[in-house]
């Protein structure tokens, strides 16, 4: 048991790389059963080029649509901007492009994995290139006459001249290449990200760690704090529907305060919230008081 607990407290400790990783496997899985099982180019010069670029592409495009969808962030700045007649989402300014940025950034994991593996694959990439004028003309330079022509026969096997078949080798190279040129883009822009976000910090690195650390704390004290007034509530609702006894008073903040808590920080929109009650408390009790007492976020 002692063992297992281990296990379970590593789980939960990284669950967010455990999480990206789960996800990236689901999207190779899923990458391979299309190519293997679903994806049989047409080998026609009409169908190869629009066939190979939905099966590349739509999959690739749908998976980000999904990751805004699932993504708890989303939900989180959304919700109530409607109503509040807010037009921006993430906010203003650099703060705002951040907290967007990480969301997409989230969000293109599943599908640049789909597209990175899917060139690495070959098939869907040396469909759609056969199917394309402007690569027929490029790689059928020097060769048979009619390789324009036999070019998007190559996927299945049934060129006629030799030469023409061997192109295959080529743009199964050419979908290799670009495949390691994305992801090779990709950890260079994730590197690049991540050395600004960390330059514009306000906090040092054991400052961040403290703060993730209270944040987790937070978030566990605050669904169970939640649970339980739910569930009071809840309980008093349907006391007075069977017995129609006199409803108590039920203090709970109000919806600006909850909007307040709801939005996206740099750090615990909570301490932010507490911060501010605590000087407009402090404003009306000091009259003639120049003094300002706040909870600070450890800056």
């Amino acid at each position: 048991m002692e063992k297992f607990q281990k296990v379970v407290d590593l789980c939960v400790k990284h669950y967010t790389t455990l999480g990206y990783g789960l996800v990236t496997l689901l999207t190779v899985g899923g990458e391979r059963i299309f190519s293997t099982v679903v994806f049989q180019c047409p080998c026609s010069a009409t169908w190869n080029l629009s066939y190979g670029l939905v099966f590349l592409l739509v999959p690739a495009l749908a998976l980000f649509l999904l990751g805004y969808v699932l993504s708890a962030g989303t939900w989180r700045l959304l919700t109530g901007r409607g109503e509040s007649g807010a037009c921006t989402c993430c906010g203003a300014g650099l703060r705002g492009f951040l907290l967007c940025s990480q969301l997409s950034g989230a969000a293109a994991l599943a599908p640049l994995t789909w597209v990175a593996v899917a060139l690495l694959g070959g098939s869907f990439y040396e469909c759609a290139a056969s199917g394309s004028a402007f690569a027929a003309q490029r790689l059928c330079s020097g060769l048979d006459p009619q390789c324009k022509e036999q070019l998007p026969l190559v996927p299945c096997q049934k060129a006629k001249a030799s030469d023409v078949q061997d192109l295959l080798k080529d743009l199964r190279a050419q979908s290799q290449v670009l495949g390691w040129i994305l992801i090779a883009v990709v950890i260079v822009f994730i590197l690049i990200f991540v050395f600004v976000t960390r330059c514009l910090s306000s906090v040092s690195f054991l400052q961040l760690k403290f703060w993730k650390i209270y944040l987790e704390q937070e978030q566990k004290l605050l669904q169970a704090q939640a649970t339980e007034c739910a569930s009071e509530l809840a309980k008093k609702n349907v006391t007075y529907f069977f017995e129609r006894s006199h409803p108590e008073a039920w203090n709970t903040s109000s919806m600006r305060d909850w909007q307040h808590i709801s939005s996206l920080y740099t750090y615990s929109m909570l301490q932010e919230y507490i911060n501010e009650k605590e000087k407009s408390h402090l404003n009306k009790s000091t009259d003639d008081e120049s003094v300002s007492v706040e909870l600070q976020p450890c800056k």
